[in-house]
Protein backbone atom coordinates (compact mmCIF):
# COMPACT_ATOMS: atom_id res chain seq x y z
CA UNK A 1 0.00 0.00 0.00
CA UNK A 2 1.20 3.48 -0.85
CA UNK A 3 2.34 5.50 2.09
CA UNK A 4 2.13 9.22 2.88
CA UNK A 5 4.67 10.85 5.12
CA UNK A 6 3.86 13.75 7.38
CA UNK A 7 6.80 16.12 7.42
CA UNK A 8 7.40 19.17 9.53
CA UNK A 9 7.44 22.54 7.77
CA UNK A 10 11.18 22.83 8.27
CA UNK A 11 13.11 19.57 8.04
CA UNK A 12 12.01 16.37 9.69
CA UNK A 13 10.01 16.21 12.89
CA UNK A 14 12.10 15.94 16.02
CA UNK A 15 10.78 12.42 16.49
CA UNK A 16 11.34 11.53 12.83
CA UNK A 17 8.96 11.25 9.89
CA UNK A 18 5.63 9.67 10.76
CA UNK A 19 4.19 7.28 8.18
CA UNK A 20 0.42 7.25 7.66
CA UNK A 21 -1.85 5.16 5.52
CA UNK A 22 -3.48 7.23 2.78
CA UNK A 23 -6.91 6.90 4.37
CA UNK A 24 -5.50 8.28 7.64
CA UNK A 25 -4.88 11.76 6.22
CA UNK A 26 -7.73 12.73 8.55
CA UNK A 27 -5.12 12.73 11.33
CA UNK A 28 -3.56 15.73 9.60
CA UNK A 29 -6.58 17.45 8.07
CA UNK A 30 -9.80 17.19 10.08
CA UNK A 31 -11.82 18.03 6.96
CA UNK A 32 -11.06 14.50 5.76
CA UNK A 33 -12.53 12.86 8.84
CA UNK A 34 -15.58 10.86 7.88
CA UNK A 35 -18.62 11.02 10.15
CA UNK A 36 -21.80 8.98 9.87
CA UNK A 37 -25.24 10.61 9.82
CA UNK A 38 -27.81 7.89 9.57
CA UNK A 39 -26.41 5.73 6.79
CA UNK A 40 -24.48 8.59 5.18
CA UNK A 41 -20.74 9.05 5.28
CA UNK A 42 -19.91 12.73 5.68
CA UNK A 43 -16.93 15.08 5.64
CA UNK A 44 -17.63 18.10 7.84
CA UNK A 45 -16.30 21.60 7.14
CA UNK A 46 -16.36 24.65 9.40
CA UNK A 47 -19.07 26.79 7.79
CA UNK A 48 -17.74 29.97 9.43
CA UNK A 49 -14.52 29.79 7.40
CA UNK A 50 -13.65 29.97 3.73
CA UNK A 51 -14.62 28.77 1.17
CA UNK A 52 -18.00 29.35 2.85
CA UNK A 53 -19.22 32.96 2.85
CA UNK A 54 -20.74 34.21 6.09
CA UNK A 55 -22.95 37.32 5.92
CA UNK A 56 -24.98 39.23 8.49
CA UNK A 57 -22.34 40.19 11.06
CA UNK A 58 -21.06 43.62 10.08
CA UNK A 59 -18.51 44.10 12.84
CA UNK A 60 -17.28 40.53 13.25
CA UNK A 61 -13.76 39.48 12.40
CA UNK A 62 -12.86 35.94 11.40
CA UNK A 63 -12.62 33.61 14.37
CA UNK A 64 -14.81 35.76 16.61
CA UNK A 65 -18.24 34.67 17.93
CA UNK A 66 -21.35 35.44 15.89
CA UNK A 67 -22.41 38.80 17.30
CA UNK A 68 -24.50 41.44 15.55
CA UNK A 69 -23.18 44.67 17.09
CA UNK A 70 -19.72 46.08 17.79
CA UNK A 71 -18.12 43.89 20.46
CA UNK A 72 -16.83 46.92 22.40
CA UNK A 73 -20.36 48.14 23.24
CA UNK A 74 -21.28 48.07 26.93
CA UNK A 75 -24.27 49.23 28.95
CA UNK A 76 -22.77 52.72 28.79
CA UNK A 77 -23.71 52.86 25.09
CA UNK A 78 -26.56 50.40 24.65
CA UNK A 79 -29.18 48.67 26.80
CA UNK A 80 -28.71 45.21 28.25
CA UNK A 81 -31.37 43.67 26.01
CA UNK A 82 -29.45 44.53 22.83
CA UNK A 83 -26.19 43.28 24.33
CA UNK A 84 -27.84 39.91 24.98
CA UNK A 85 -29.91 39.61 21.81
CA UNK A 86 -26.92 40.49 19.65
CA UNK A 87 -25.90 36.82 20.03
CA UNK A 88 -28.99 35.79 18.06
CA UNK A 89 -28.15 35.12 14.43
CA UNK A 90 -31.15 36.77 12.74
CA UNK A 91 -30.29 37.79 9.17
CA UNK A 92 -27.17 35.64 9.07
CA UNK A 93 -26.48 33.36 6.12
CA UNK A 94 -23.86 30.86 4.99
CA UNK A 95 -23.43 30.68 1.21
CA UNK A 96 -21.41 28.13 -0.80
CA UNK A 97 -21.34 25.85 -3.83
CA UNK A 98 -20.93 22.08 -3.88
CA UNK A 99 -21.52 19.06 -6.08
CA UNK A 100 -22.35 16.84 -3.11
CA UNK A 101 -25.50 14.71 -3.62
CA UNK A 102 -26.44 15.27 0.01
CA UNK A 103 -25.80 17.80 2.78
CA UNK A 104 -25.87 17.61 6.57
CA UNK A 105 -25.51 20.12 9.38
CA UNK A 106 -23.85 19.95 12.79
CA UNK A 107 -24.34 22.87 15.15
CA UNK A 108 -24.13 23.93 18.78
CA UNK A 109 -26.15 26.75 20.32
CA UNK A 110 -25.07 29.30 22.90
CA UNK A 111 -28.61 30.62 23.19
CA UNK A 112 -31.74 28.64 22.35
CA UNK A 113 -35.05 30.37 21.66
CA UNK A 114 -38.14 28.26 22.40
CA UNK A 115 -41.36 30.25 22.76
CA UNK A 116 -45.06 29.51 23.01
CA UNK A 117 -46.13 31.78 20.15
CA UNK A 118 -43.33 31.16 17.64
CA UNK A 119 -42.40 27.83 16.02
CA UNK A 120 -39.04 26.43 17.10
CA UNK A 121 -38.29 25.95 13.40
CA UNK A 122 -38.19 29.75 13.16
CA UNK A 123 -36.58 30.65 16.45
CA UNK A 124 -33.87 27.98 16.31
CA UNK A 125 -34.09 26.29 12.90
CA UNK A 126 -31.99 26.53 9.75
CA UNK A 127 -33.42 27.01 6.25
CA UNK A 128 -31.71 25.66 3.13
CA UNK A 129 -32.19 27.23 -0.30
CA UNK A 130 -30.62 26.55 -3.67
CA UNK A 131 -30.64 28.49 -6.94
CA UNK A 132 -33.24 27.20 -9.39
CA UNK A 133 -33.01 27.02 -13.17
CA UNK A 134 -34.62 30.48 -13.38
CA UNK A 135 -31.76 31.98 -11.33
CA UNK A 136 -33.93 32.59 -8.27
CA UNK A 137 -33.49 31.03 -4.86
CA UNK A 138 -35.62 27.94 -4.27
CA UNK A 139 -36.62 26.66 -0.83
CA UNK A 140 -35.50 23.11 -0.10
CA UNK A 141 -35.99 22.31 3.58
CA UNK A 142 -35.83 23.43 7.21
CA UNK A 143 -33.77 21.86 9.96
CA UNK A 144 -36.08 21.61 12.97
CA UNK A 145 -34.24 21.23 16.28
CA UNK A 146 -35.64 19.41 19.28
CA UNK A 147 -35.78 20.78 22.85
CA UNK A 148 -32.74 18.71 23.84
CA UNK A 149 -30.65 20.59 21.29
CA UNK A 150 -30.54 23.44 23.76
CA UNK A 151 -27.58 21.62 25.29
CA UNK A 152 -26.98 18.74 22.88
CA UNK A 153 -25.29 19.06 19.48
CA UNK A 154 -27.76 19.32 16.58
CA UNK A 155 -26.92 16.96 13.73
CA UNK A 156 -29.34 16.33 10.88
CA UNK A 157 -29.53 15.74 7.15
CA UNK A 158 -30.92 18.46 4.89
CA UNK A 159 -33.80 16.93 2.94
CA UNK A 160 -34.60 17.54 -0.74
CA UNK A 161 -31.02 18.31 -1.82
CA UNK A 162 -31.04 17.87 -5.62
CA UNK A 163 -27.33 17.14 -6.08
CA UNK A 164 -26.22 15.87 -9.49
CA UNK A 165 -24.05 18.88 -10.34
CA UNK A 166 -22.32 21.90 -8.86
CA UNK A 167 -25.03 24.00 -7.21
CA UNK A 168 -25.27 27.14 -5.09
CA UNK A 169 -26.73 26.90 -1.60
CA UNK A 170 -27.71 29.34 1.15
CA UNK A 171 -28.27 28.38 4.78
CA UNK A 172 -30.37 30.90 6.72
CA UNK A 173 -29.48 31.02 10.41
CA UNK A 174 -31.91 31.02 13.37
CA UNK A 175 -33.90 34.15 14.20
CA UNK A 176 -34.01 33.87 17.98
CA UNK A 177 -31.05 31.69 18.92
CA UNK A 178 -27.29 32.02 19.05
CA UNK A 179 -25.02 29.64 17.13
CA UNK A 180 -21.66 28.75 18.65
CA UNK A 181 -20.35 26.17 16.16
CA UNK A 182 -21.63 25.46 12.66
CA UNK A 183 -20.45 22.78 10.25
CA UNK A 184 -21.75 21.67 6.86
CA UNK A 185 -21.29 18.03 5.85
CA UNK A 186 -20.82 16.73 2.30
CA UNK A 187 -20.21 13.37 0.68
CA UNK A 188 -16.51 12.43 0.91
CA UNK A 189 -14.69 13.55 -2.22
CA UNK A 190 -17.19 16.31 -3.05
CA UNK A 191 -16.01 19.79 -3.93
CA UNK A 192 -16.89 22.81 -1.80
CA UNK A 193 -16.37 26.19 -3.47
CA UNK A 194 -17.00 29.87 -2.70
CA UNK A 195 -20.43 31.17 -3.78
CA UNK A 196 -21.08 33.39 -6.78
CA UNK A 197 -21.20 37.13 -5.96
CA UNK A 198 -24.61 38.56 -5.15
CA UNK A 199 -26.16 41.07 -7.58
CA UNK A 200 -26.03 43.80 -4.94
CA UNK A 201 -22.72 43.69 -3.13
CA UNK A 202 -23.55 46.07 -0.29
CA UNK A 203 -25.88 44.92 2.50
CA UNK A 204 -29.36 46.21 3.25
CA UNK A 205 -29.35 47.18 6.92
CA UNK A 206 -32.46 46.95 9.12
CA UNK A 207 -32.82 48.42 12.61
CA UNK A 208 -35.90 47.69 14.66
CA UNK A 209 -37.92 45.61 17.07
CA UNK A 210 -38.84 41.95 17.53
CA UNK A 211 -40.69 42.15 14.23
CA UNK A 212 -37.50 43.19 12.47
CA UNK A 213 -35.71 40.33 14.23
CA UNK A 214 -38.27 37.92 12.78
CA UNK A 215 -40.88 37.27 15.45
CA UNK A 216 -42.93 35.20 14.74
CA UNK A 217 -41.97 33.66 11.39
CA UNK A 218 -42.32 29.89 11.08
CA UNK A 219 -38.81 29.59 9.65
CA UNK A 220 -35.79 31.93 9.27
CA UNK A 221 -36.17 32.83 5.59
CA UNK A 222 -39.78 33.94 6.06
CA UNK A 223 -38.89 37.15 7.89
CA UNK A 224 -39.92 40.10 5.70
CA UNK A 225 -36.38 41.49 5.83
CA UNK A 226 -35.02 38.25 4.41
CA UNK A 227 -37.70 38.04 1.74
CA UNK A 228 -36.68 41.52 0.60
CA UNK A 229 -32.98 40.71 0.47
CA UNK A 230 -33.65 37.46 -1.35
CA UNK A 231 -35.82 39.26 -3.92
CA UNK A 232 -33.08 41.75 -4.83
CA UNK A 233 -30.17 39.35 -4.16
CA UNK A 234 -28.42 41.43 -1.50
CA UNK A 235 -26.74 40.61 1.82
CA UNK A 236 -28.64 41.52 4.98
CA UNK A 237 -27.57 43.10 8.24
CA UNK A 238 -30.44 42.54 10.66
CA UNK A 239 -30.31 44.73 13.75
CA UNK A 240 -33.70 43.78 15.12
CA UNK A 241 -33.67 43.46 18.91
CA UNK A 242 -36.79 42.13 20.56
CA UNK A 243 -38.19 44.70 22.98
CA UNK A 244 -34.88 46.51 23.05
CA UNK A 245 -34.51 48.83 20.04
CA UNK A 246 -34.61 52.13 21.95
CA UNK A 247 -32.95 54.37 19.39
CA UNK A 248 -29.60 54.74 21.16
CA UNK A 249 -27.34 57.19 19.36
CA UNK A 250 -24.20 55.05 19.70
CA UNK A 251 -25.73 52.36 17.50
CA UNK A 252 -26.94 54.99 15.02
CA UNK A 253 -23.38 56.29 14.69
CA UNK A 254 -22.04 52.76 14.20
CA UNK A 255 -24.68 52.01 11.55
CA UNK A 256 -23.87 55.25 9.75
CA UNK A 257 -20.29 54.11 9.21
CA UNK A 258 -21.37 50.94 7.37
CA UNK A 259 -21.04 50.76 3.59
CA UNK A 260 -24.64 49.81 2.86
CA UNK A 261 -27.05 49.81 -0.06
CA UNK A 262 -30.17 50.90 1.90
CA UNK A 263 -31.03 51.53 5.55
CA UNK A 264 -34.49 50.61 6.90
CA UNK A 265 -35.47 52.35 10.16
CA UNK A 266 -38.28 50.49 11.93
CA UNK A 267 -38.10 50.72 15.73
CA UNK A 268 -41.46 52.37 16.47
CA UNK A 269 -42.67 49.42 18.54
CA UNK A 270 -39.80 49.49 21.03
CA UNK A 271 -39.90 53.18 21.88
CA UNK A 272 -41.56 52.96 25.33
CA UNK A 273 -43.66 56.08 24.71
CA UNK A 274 -44.50 58.60 22.04
CA UNK A 275 -42.34 61.08 23.95
CA UNK A 276 -39.36 58.73 23.78
CA UNK A 277 -39.95 58.20 20.06
CA UNK A 278 -40.10 61.96 19.47
CA UNK A 279 -36.90 62.45 21.47
CA UNK A 280 -34.90 59.77 19.67
CA UNK A 281 -36.22 59.14 16.13
CA UNK A 282 -35.01 62.22 14.26
CA UNK A 283 -31.65 62.32 16.12
CA UNK A 284 -31.14 58.64 15.21
CA UNK A 285 -31.84 59.35 11.56
CA UNK A 286 -29.62 62.44 11.56
CA UNK A 287 -26.72 60.51 13.09
CA UNK A 288 -26.92 57.95 10.28
CA UNK A 289 -27.32 60.67 7.67
CA UNK A 290 -24.38 62.68 8.99
CA UNK A 291 -22.05 59.71 8.64
CA UNK A 292 -23.61 58.49 5.39
CA UNK A 293 -24.99 61.45 3.41
CA UNK A 294 -26.26 59.55 0.39
CA UNK A 295 -27.53 56.19 1.61
CA UNK A 296 -31.25 55.67 0.91
CA UNK A 297 -33.28 55.51 4.13
CA UNK A 298 -36.74 53.95 4.41
CA UNK A 299 -38.75 54.80 7.54
CA UNK A 300 -41.63 52.62 8.75
CA UNK A 301 -44.21 53.07 11.46
CA UNK A 302 -45.46 49.99 13.27
CA UNK A 303 -47.65 47.48 11.49
CA UNK A 304 -50.06 46.62 14.32
CA UNK A 305 -51.64 48.45 17.25
CA UNK A 306 -51.55 51.51 15.04
CA UNK A 307 -50.92 54.83 16.79
CA UNK A 308 -51.55 57.95 14.69
CA UNK A 309 -49.52 60.05 17.14
CA UNK A 310 -46.47 57.82 16.84
CA UNK A 311 -46.89 57.54 13.09
CA UNK A 312 -46.91 61.33 12.84
CA UNK A 313 -43.64 61.55 14.78
CA UNK A 314 -41.92 59.28 12.24
CA UNK A 315 -43.56 61.12 9.36
CA UNK A 316 -42.24 64.40 10.80
CA UNK A 317 -38.67 63.05 10.63
CA UNK A 318 -39.29 62.23 6.97
CA UNK A 319 -40.97 65.58 6.21
CA UNK A 320 -38.16 67.55 7.82
CA UNK A 321 -35.60 65.65 5.79
CA UNK A 322 -37.45 66.32 2.55
CA UNK A 323 -37.83 70.02 3.40
CA UNK A 324 -34.10 70.10 4.04
CA UNK A 325 -33.41 68.85 0.49
CA UNK A 326 -32.87 65.17 1.24
CA UNK A 327 -33.92 63.19 -1.85
CA UNK A 328 -32.95 59.78 -0.49
CA UNK A 329 -35.68 59.22 2.09
CA UNK A 330 -38.94 57.28 1.96
CA UNK A 331 -41.80 56.83 4.45
CA UNK A 332 -44.20 53.87 4.69
CA UNK A 333 -47.29 54.13 6.89
CA UNK A 334 -47.44 50.95 8.98
CA UNK A 335 -51.21 50.88 8.61
CA UNK A 336 -50.66 49.91 4.96
CA UNK A 337 -48.29 47.00 5.63
CA UNK A 338 -50.82 44.20 6.16
CA UNK A 339 -53.15 45.31 3.39
CA UNK A 340 -56.60 43.75 3.06
CA UNK A 341 -56.04 40.68 5.30
CA UNK A 342 -55.40 43.03 8.18
CA UNK A 343 -54.20 42.44 11.71
CA UNK A 344 -56.72 39.66 12.39
CA UNK A 345 -55.19 37.37 9.75
CA UNK A 346 -51.59 38.57 9.75
CA UNK A 347 -50.48 38.20 13.37
CA UNK A 348 -50.17 35.48 16.01
CA UNK A 349 -51.04 37.74 18.94
CA UNK A 350 -52.38 41.00 17.49
CA UNK A 351 -48.77 42.19 17.40
CA UNK A 352 -46.18 39.89 15.78
CA UNK A 353 -46.65 38.89 12.15
CA UNK A 354 -47.17 35.30 11.12
CA UNK A 355 -45.87 34.16 7.71
CA UNK A 356 -48.80 35.82 5.94
CA UNK A 357 -48.13 39.04 7.80
CA UNK A 358 -44.47 39.02 6.86
CA UNK A 359 -45.35 38.29 3.24
CA UNK A 360 -47.76 41.24 3.16
CA UNK A 361 -45.07 43.48 4.64
CA UNK A 362 -42.62 42.26 2.01
CA UNK A 363 -45.10 43.03 -0.79
CA UNK A 364 -45.67 46.59 0.48
CA UNK A 365 -42.01 47.43 1.12
CA UNK A 366 -40.50 45.82 -2.02
CA UNK A 367 -41.53 48.52 -4.54
CA UNK A 368 -40.10 51.18 -2.25
CA UNK A 369 -36.89 49.23 -1.79
CA UNK A 370 -36.53 48.84 -5.56
CA UNK A 371 -37.03 52.57 -6.01
CA UNK A 372 -34.44 53.31 -3.33
CA UNK A 373 -31.91 51.00 -4.99
CA UNK A 374 -32.61 52.49 -8.39
CA UNK A 375 -31.93 55.97 -7.03
CA UNK A 376 -28.30 54.99 -6.46
CA UNK A 377 -27.58 53.92 -10.05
Amino acid sequence: MKRMYALACVGALVLGAVSLDAEDISAIDKNFRVATVGKLQVNYFDALKKPFELTGFAWRREGEPLYRIPKNFTEKEINRGVLSLARHTSGGTVRFKTDSPYLTIRADYNSFGDMSHMPRSGSAGFDLYTVGDDGRELYLTTIQPRPENRSKTLEQRFNNVPGGKMRSYTVYLPLYSGVKNLEIGVKPGSKVLPPDPQKIGKPIVFYGSSITQGGCASRPANNYTTMLCRAVDAPQINLGFSGSAKGEIALAEAIGKLDMAVFVLDYDYNAPSAEHLAKTHEPFFKAVRKANPDVPVIMLSKCSWISPARRDIIKKTYDNAVRGGDKNVWFIDGQELFGEPGQNMCTVDHCHPNDLGFYMMYRRVLPVLLEALKSQK
